[in-house]
């Protein structure tokens, strides 16, 4: 007996938000609204890096003017990761059979790269400063400074309910929150300049600061890799879902299965599970398709089922390579 779960989970675009609403309702939500935040949080940070170049250049402050810069870089990757969000929500079609789900998992990687240059490139400056201080203006540091963690904070503050659940938010949040961790980091530099001239502590909490944020954006950027090259996903054991399947009435083996992630929210399996001849019924496989979308957040599910009395044995059972020859 050779049945897939084909018709039931290939259907997934207009029903498994219905079915597996426990785990999809909080991530897919409003969508309309976190285009709102994405736009709300560009234009803060836009109006932002106008402010800091203006400073920057009338008060001849190169920290302000590179850190424009460096803002600029942030809202580049916030205009990525809005592009990414919209182009998952687009429809399969002929060429891209699950959508452009995957491009959330790619704005990932690239905010992430984005993060760890933007840092590393805040060491390399900061260095000669920290050998050769330069004066800084410490009043205008402290209040431009102030300006950025407000901004820098709020819209870290939009995007956290949705960064616990979606890597590409989580990319956005992550460079919300380091830029209003490195202003309060400047305006405590700015205040002890202005109270002890000691004008190398603002290349050195630069330092510090970027060190800090060096730890999570590492951790981002092998997430999305680790996404990227279809491994599973974090917080999915393979060994549970296999343990899982093997479990049910009827299996008696499972092979060939595969995790991987669509999107930063959603992931997919696929298994080929060896069943006693009519064990596998339609009410099985719905109970097998709610279990692994509550317990392990999988959402796209797609078995095979094959007889254990067949005489056609799957290529795969034993972990034998499908042959490469060519058809005649």
């Amino acid at each position: 007996m050779n049945h897939s779960d084909h018709d039931h989970n290939h259907n997934h675009n207009h029903d498994h938000d219905h079915d597996h609403g426990h785990n999809h309702n909080h991530n897919h939500a409003l969508p309309d609204q976190i285009g709102r935040v994405f736009i709300f949080g560009i234009g803060l940070n836009v109006l932002f890096v106008a402010i800091e170049v203006g400073f920057g250049l009338w008060s001849n402050s190169m920290a302000l003017l590179s850190d424009a810069a460096h803002n600029l870089s942030d809202v580049l990757g916030l205009l990525i990761a809005w592009g990414a969000t919209v182009l998952g929500r687009r429809a399969a079609s002929a060429h891209f059979s699950y959508g452009l789900r995957s491009s959330t998992i790619l704005a990932a990687l690239v905010n992430a790269g984005f993060l760890i240059v933007m840092t590393l490139a805040i060491i390399f400056e900061a260095l000669p400063r920290l050998l050769h201080p330069e004066v800084v203006q410490g009043a205008v540091l402290i209040w431009v400074a102030l300006a950025g963690v407000f901004i820098n904070g709020l819209t870290a503050l939009l995007f956290m309910r949705g960064q616990a659940h979606d890597l590409n938010q989580r990319g956005a949040f992550l460079h919300m929150a380091a830029d209003a961790v490195v202003s309060f980091g400047v305006v405590i530099a700015g205040i002890l300049i202005v109270f002890t001239h000691w004008n190398w502590l603002d290349p050195f909490i630069s330092i510090l600061i970027s060190l800090v944020i060096l730890i999570p954006a590492w951790r981002l950027l092998k997430q999305a890799a680790r996404l990227m090259l279809h491994g599973v996903p974090e917080g999915i054991n393979p060994s549970d879902v296999r343990n899982y399947l093997a479990s049910r009435a009827g299996v008696r083996d499972v092979h060939d299965m595969h995790i991987w992630a669509l999107s930063t929210t959603e992931n997919a399996l696929t298994a080929h599970l060896i069943m006693a001849d009519g064990a596998y019924s339609d009410a099985l496989r719905e109970t097998m398709n709610q279990a692994l979308s509550a317990r392990f957040n999988i959402n796209h599910v797609t078995l095979q089922i094959e007889s254990d009395a067949s005489d056609f044995p799957c290529a795969r059972a034993q972990g034998c390579p499908v042959s490469l020859n060519p058809v005649p």
